[in-house]
């Protein structure tokens, strides 16, 4: 059971942590009083050492003050509710109304104000705004979707509202909606096939897809080419929902009817209204070469630390063609590569052998589907994925943001909140997990409440006179 003055949910914490520091902010003291707390990287785990500097000794005039929590993770009361969902079109203008909070929360007209209501997130990054006046959650800025959340389907930034007197925390959510402001775009313009008159009607032929920043139903819908005799397009769907071109044969090529083609390839996002981009495809129809390329196996799954150094060997593919001369002579290429894969991954055009370009980063990027293209000097060609997941490594040191704190504490108190920090660490899994503990010999308790959130109190009253 928690004591009269403490905070709801808090518990114990053992452990290592590596890095913690601490600083206290507050109005400027009579004693000039500075404390430094913090536990070095090779240091046992639970010990945390405390260097205190007396700058000035003068009589010290001991007032009593509120101390204000700013708490960056969930709040502490209302932990296991569901959050407050609220939404917002991106790019709309700063100062926009979001909602009304003393509606949403219940409150008094002026409770807001009387309680020092505030917003806060992660990071202290505040794309919010709350006018404690009105109730009105107004937007701090004009948000780009593509800029804070990327390709990530839904964009949601996570933030809290705190009131006071009595500590009291609610957890909410706003998305942010996509619209369509992004055009299709082939970062080829103009493509290249050279296909053999012998094959086949129904033979497939992959091209390279176009990009689109937006998500969801404003990214890329689907392809389609320009009325013509010989070809059509599918639109096909790779293993992370972006959508690629492939070239249908559907009627016998004959390179002395026709021996070359032109056709324009578009691309067509689901936005309303759709926008589109265009690549120009040109094809020279090739006399005869009867076999092409074939890979050792049509997949290839590998896994790789993400501490590998530049020019780290990944893997090795091989692919044989069973036509002799010149038409056997193999070249391999990255195949659809975005400008990610063209820069973390290169392919030796003779060997197969696939090498690193870039230092790896599992915090960013824990997978990679590279496709590689072998082709003979008669320009048929086959395909293969290498399906690379990038493992991760403890690079990462715990940071802490502290949140709250005061310098100057009455005495006889019964339990008072001396600081207020988190902990979060970038790595994954139990490279991610975090202790921490404080000194034992401290008149201070470490409490924990949510996942790596903390608050630092009295442990007892304390003694002026004996400290």
């Amino acid at each position: 059971m928690p004591r009269e003055g403490g905070l709801e949910g808090l518990g114990p914490l053992t452990g290592p942590l590596t890095g913690i520091f601490l600083r206290y902010l507050g109005k400027e003291p009579q004693v000039l009083d500075s404390e430094v707390f913090t536990v070095q990287q090779n240091h046992p785990p639970g010990r945390l050492y405390q260097t205190r500097t007396m700058e000035t000794s003068r009589k010290l005039i001991c007032r009593q003050r509120q101390v204000l929590l700013f708490i960056l993770l969930l709040g502490l009361s209302q932990a296991g509710l569901d959050p407050r969902r609220y939404s917002v079109v991106e790019e709309t203008e700063g100062h926009a109304f979001v909602t009304n909070l003393v509606k949403d929360l219940g409150l008094g007209q002026r409770e807001l104000s009387k309680r020092g209501a505030r917003v806060i997130s992660k990071g202290n990054k505040l794309h919010l705004q709350l006018d404690r006046e009105t109730g009105d959650l107004l937007l701090n800025e004009k948000l780009d979707r593509e800029e804070l959340c990327g390709h990530t389907d839904p964009c949601v930034l996570h933030f809290q509202v705190l009131l006071e007197n009595p500590l009291k925390f609610f957890q909410a959510e706003l998305q942010v909606i996509d619209i369509n402001d992004h055009s299709p775009v082939f970062i080829d313009r103009d493509m290249l096939l050279k296909i053999s008159e012998s094959s086949p009607p129904g033979t497939t032929f992959p091209l390279k897809n176009a990009q689109d920043m937006d998500v969801g139903r404003n990214n890329i819908e689907n392809y389609v080419i320009s009325p013509n005799s010989y070809f059509g397009v599918l639109t096909r769907k790779r293993s992370d929902g972006s959508k690629y071109p492939e070239l249908v044969l559907d009627k016998a090529l004959d390179r002395e009817q026709e021996p070359e083609l032109r056709l324009t390839l578009t691309a067509q996002d689901g936005g309303s209204p759709p926008r589109s981009g265009i690549a120009q495809i040109y094809i020279e129809v090739v006399d005869i070469n009867d076999n092409a390329p074939e890979f050792e196996q049509p997949l290839y799954r590998v896994q790789i630390p993400e501490d590998s150094p530049i020019g780290f060997l990944i893997v090795t593919v091989s692919a044989t063609d069973v036509d002799t001369g010149i038409n056997g002579e193999i070249s391999y290429s990255l195949f659809q590569a975005s400008e990610e894969i063209c820069k973390t991954f290169e392919i030796h055009h003779k060997t197969g052998k696939i090498r690193l370009k870039k230092q790896l980063d599992f915090e960013r990027i824990q997978f990679y589907e590279v496709n590689i293209e072998a082709r003979d000097a008669g320009s048929l060609s086959g395909k293969c994925t290498v399906l690379t997941q990038v493992m991760d490594v403890n690079d990462n040191a715990p940071e802490v943001t502290v949140s709250a704190f005061t310098r100057h504490i009455p005495e006889n108190s019964p339990e008072a909140v001396v600081a207020v920090l988190s902990v979060s660490d970038l790595d994954s899994e139990e490279n991610g997990k975090i202790n921490c503990s404080i000194q034992d010999d401290l008149p201070f308790l470490l409490k924990s409440s949510l996942e790596n959130f903390y608050t630092l109190v009295t442990e007892r009253p304390l003694d002026r006179e004996s400290q």
